[in-house]
């Protein structure tokens, strides 16, 4: 594959009516949906320009507006900002910055760089207080935007089936495979009740001032109403129990509902990551991205079969 010219991003940009410079243009690797150049126009202003990596990634930004629509109101009462777009074009979505940089951005050779500690607790408060946020918009008002809904239920069935599509498709250690299988009939572990979730939210998504506190959340792509444990899985992942539960404890103090088994449903979603990159190859259908989720999901390696 030829290399990422940032020039060509900028005349796509120029034909949808968005004249940029060429000066000061950086760009994100980090997602695995869209390319993502930030440039500024004549002014000084900074825009946005999210570039779909295949097509079935723009077929679903309909969905996507959809929610912004949603959840910016709401977020906007805590001071946080999302992307309002000015161009949404299939091979081209364009906004104006938000304030705030990322926590986490990926350098030239693709390794992640920090620009904050996911481990402080101050921002795993201010993590918490915005998810309790976010989670206050219900299904019923989420269904009534067009916004995907999912029932507990809904939830449950939507893993087994996932797991068994990976199942059929590749190889699965027994370790992996018998862990998955107690955690699908482990009652004490679902939701009794689901709402708006981001899905995939941590630092490479969320914005951040100079102070550290949290100024914009960017790529709604997976947001869904879902099991309230999804939004809590990555900093998990990256900080450990003990910072999820100074974000859980934020989360209550600021309203949000937490049943009993929801720290064991965040590691069990965590667990399961490998289930997630397996679809994700699928969808690709990349020999490297295949290779990695075969490798993922058996530890000796063997040959996925498809």
């Amino acid at each position: 594959m030829s290399p990422f010219d940032v020039t060509d991003a900028l005349s796509l940009a120029a034909r949808h009516g968005l004249h940029l410079s060429a000066d000061d243009v950086t760009v994100n690797e980090a997602g695995l949906d869209y390319r993502v150049v930030l440039a500024s126009d004549d002014t000084g202003r900074r825009w946005v320009l999210r570039i779909p990596r295949r097509s079935d990634v723009s077929a679903k930004t309909g969905d996507e507006l959809r929610i912004l629509d949603l959840v910016g109101p709401v977020l906007a009462e805590d001071g946080i900002a999302v992307p309002r777009w000015e161009i949404h074009e299939p091979d081209l979505i364009a906004y104006r910055a938000l304030p705030g940089a990322p926590g986490l951005t990926l350098n030239d050779a693709g390794e992640p760089v920090w620009h904050m500690d996911p481990a402080d607790p101050r921002y795993a408060r201010r993590l918490g207080r915005l998810l309790a946020r976010l989670h206050s918009i219900d299904a019923e008002r989420a269904d009534a935007a067009g916004v995907e809904v999912r029932s507990p239920d809904r939830t449950r069935r939507a893993w087994r089936d996932d797991i068994t599509r990976v199942h059929d498709a590749f190889t699965v250690a027994p370790a992996l495979a018998g862990a998955w299988a107690e955690w699908l009939d482990d009652d004490s572990c679902w939701p009794d009740h689901t709402v708006m979730t981001h899905g995939e939210i941590y630092p490479a998504h969320v914005l951040l001032d100079e102070d550290g506190a949290v100024t914009g959340v960017l790529d709604w792509t997976t947001a869904r109403v879902d099991d309230p444990a999804r939004d809590f899985v990555i900093q998990y992942g990256a900080a450990g129990e003990e910072m999820l539960r100074v974000t859980l404890a934020a989360y209550v103090d600021a309203g949000g509902r937490v049943h009993d088994g929801l720290a064991a449903q965040v590691e069990h979603l965590w667990n399961a990551a490998p289930v997630g990159y397996a679809l994700f190859a699928l969808i690709t259908e990349k020999e490297s991205d295949l290779a990695t989720a075969a490798a993922m999901l058996d530890p000796q390696d063997r040959p996925c079969s498809r």
